[in-house]
């Protein structure tokens, strides 16, 4: 259908992002949307960091769309697209315009969108079932636009646009002595072309009348019923096909159901509406837009086929630090750095795994791949990944790769790579203001190992007193931080840049022990002491702190 045809795909990195997985998520969708021509979203699925908002605030880039979940929508659904009809469209019409789409539901709607009610099958039959009463005409308001529609007639006296507001429809079969008795004020009149029967009806003011089988009309009665304020019109059918036809010129407006509707909109999710549909017998249901407008029909066969939205994972392949709902996503492509995770795909996808010390490093030698030239902008915010990933090279995960990469990104952005690393650190590591909370998850990401699940938490500062206050103010925290996780053991990385050394805090039992087992020299053990352990050299989670617990668990 049509809104399949250009589906948007979301580039997102990780929860908790940090500078590598915003960055790299907005350059690698540029780099996807100039090669396809296709949208590319970047999304974030946390909230953007000191570092990073200086590194947007830089290069003058909003932060990418604050994506909470990614569950599958009514939007990304294939849901008919059914138009909407006016309030005052026949049944007639309104059966016709099923027939020939193939649906049992009708929506009406405003000149401007809104919704006004439904109409169905089943309403339409029981109109022809259930009516008895003659006046039902005139209780509908039917315009007699509708009625000549559906006799196919046409108006010889009269304005097609008035309405049949009062009265009761009857065929004038007996002669015109008897028709003095029962047509009264306001009536419709079905009748032939005898000139006594037409005569008689205008004079009792009966408010309209059909003149079957396409007989002429006179002159004289044309003008009579011009003084009367008698609307005459004319059809081809006979008297009895007339009568039969005449009820289906009743607008929808009367049967429709306005009261009690069920409707669902665009942002809903699937999983909470398929519990509705499968408790209500309905076929269909209408979908509206955030302004509340009409935007097309669902049924429980559409959810059959839906399909999650359109996702392309950067800097992440664990399923754990995926966004919410990224099991009913379809995910297209994985560019990553990390360890092999957990995240499943329904059918293979494009991924790419390389062991550099950034992800960014990744999406440049991409750009080069496919010859797309780098602007200035996404040059300037490849390098600030590199560099606060590899903290400006000193990381034992950076590669020559990445070094070689950072300097021509440094070279097109206009950078000082010293000077420019000096300033985003010093953003990273400010502090001032922020809560415990605010501090510990800046930077934070879940693992597992065997049954054992732990956290860890990462500040990277050219300041060894603002890494010692921290000490004090996290170790009380991580205690509550861990239990809101429900993890085994939670750690915190204090990373001093300058000395390339951390110091890291434990929380959880055995979490000091085996630490310090885990970072055994020979008979030497790593300096321990109130949920500290000393660790110089370390200064990467990914290449040296993760696999290290990750060992030590399973041993």
């Amino acid at each position: 259908m049509e809104q399949n045809k250009n589906r948007k795909t979301i580039v997102i990195g990780h929860k908790n992002p940090d500078t590598d997985s915003i960055c790299s998520a907005i350059s690698y969708a540029n780099l996807k949307a100039k090669i396809t021509g296709e949208e590319y979203i970047p999304g974030r699925a946390g909230k953007v960091n000191e570092e990073t908002q200086f590194v947007l605030n830089y290069f003058g880039v909003e932060a990418p769309m604050l994506i909470h979940n990614v569950k599958t929508q009514v939007k990304d659904v294939e849901y008919r697209k059914t138009t909407g009809v006016d309030r005052n469209l026949s049944l007639k019409n309104a059966w016709n315009l099923m027939q020939e789409a193939n649906v049992v539901t009708i929506p009406a709607v405003t000149q401007d969108g809104m919704l006004e009610g439904l109409i169905t099958v089943g309403d339409i039959a029981k109109s022809y079932m259930n009516v008895y009463d003659s006046s039902i005409l005139s209780k509908a308001n039917t315009q007699y636009k509708n009625i000549m529609e559906t006799l196919e007639g046409a108006m010889i006296v009269g304005d097609d646009r008035d309405y049949f507001g009062h009265g009761k429809v009857l065929i004038a079969a007996a002669n015109p002595d008897m028709m003095e008795y029962y047509i009264e004020k306001g009536d419709l009149v079905i009748l032939g072309n005898r000139y006594e029967s037409q005569l008689c009806a205008i004079e009792m003011e009966a408010d309209c009348i059909v003149v079957c089988e396409g007989a002429a009309v006179s002159m004289t009665i044309k003008k009579l019923a011009q003084e009367r304020g008698c609307h005459v019109m004319t059809t081809p059918y006979d008297t009895y096909t007339a009568a039969r036809l005449i009820n289906q010129s009743m607008p929808i407006s009367y049967f429709m159901k306005t009261e009690g509707l069920i409707t669902f909109e665009e942002d809903d999710y699937i999983d909470e509406i398929r519990e509705v549909m499968t408790s209500k017998r309905h076929r269909d249901f209408p979908i509206l837009g955030r302004d509340g407008k009409y935007k097309g029909m669902i049924s429980r066969r559409n959810l059959l086929g839906a399909r999650g939205k359109r996702l392309i994972l950067v800097d992440h392949n664990e399923k754990g630090q995926a966004v919410e709902g990224v099991e009913n996503a379809e995910i297209l492509e994985i560019l990553d750095h990390h360890r092999l995770g957990t995240v499943e795909t329904v059918s293979p996808v494009f991924f790419r795994n390389q062991p550099v010390g950034c992800t960014a490093t990744i999406v440049f030698q991409m750009y080069q791949e496919n010859h797309v030239e780098i602007q200035p902008v996404i040059a300037g915010l490849l390098c600030s990944a590199i560099i606060s990933d590899t903290l400006l090279f000193r990381s034992p995960t950076c590669t020559e790769a990445d070094k070689e990469a950072a300097m021509k990104l440094a070279k097109t952005a206009g950078i000082d790579v010293e000077k420019y690393a000096a300033s985003m650190f010093a953003a990273a590591s400010n502090l001032k203001g922020k809560t415990d909370g605010e501090i510990f998850y800046q930077d934070f990401k879940r693992f597992g190992a065997g049954k054992v699940t732990f956290g860890v938490g990462q500040i990277s500062s050219l300041n060894a007193e603002e890494l010692e206050e921290l000490q004090t103010r996290l170790i009380p925290y991580m205690a509550k931080a861990r239990e809101e996780h429900g993890v085994n053991m939670m750690f915190f990385m204090l990373t001093n840049i300058l000395t390339q050394s951390t110091t890291l805090l434990c929380e959880g039992q055995g979490a000091e022990q085996l630490i310090a087992a885990a970072f055994r020299n020979g008979e030497d053990y790593p300096q321990t002491g109130n949920h500290c352990v000393y660790l110089p050299g370390v200064v990467s989670r990914k290449k040296q702190l993760i696999p290290a617990i990750s060992l030590a668990v399973q041993s």
